[in-house]
């Protein structure tokens, strides 16, 4: 694994709807932080699935890039209490 992309497993709103061309109204919440693969050959795309095993596709990419900040954690300070337990143990071992 040469590189990581730290994404974000939204809430689903619950009775959200949705105007003609637009988006669900609302901001939605940051359920749990995840670390996945970069995609083979392209070192900005996220893989198909993150490091604890779930589907990246409806996940939103962070703009943190832990490569950046070796000493940080992997994942944003401010979602430390929503970071994946499962992706923080394959990340520190």
């Amino acid at each position: 694994m040469d590189a990581i992309v730290v994404v974000y497993e939204l809430e689903r709103p619950v009775g959200t709807r949705t105007s003609p061309g637009g988006a669900p109204g609302g901001a939605r919440t940051v359920r749990r932080v995840h670390a996945a693969p970069t995609a083979p050959g392209t070192p900005t795309t996220t893989g198909p699935r993150t490091l604890c095993g779930k589907d990246t596709f409806a996940m939103e990419t962070a703009r943190q890039k832990p490569s950046e900040h070796p000493e940080a954690p992997w994942y944003p300070a401010e979602y430390a209490s929503v970071m994946c337990p499962d992706c923080d143990a394959v990340m520190t071992t």
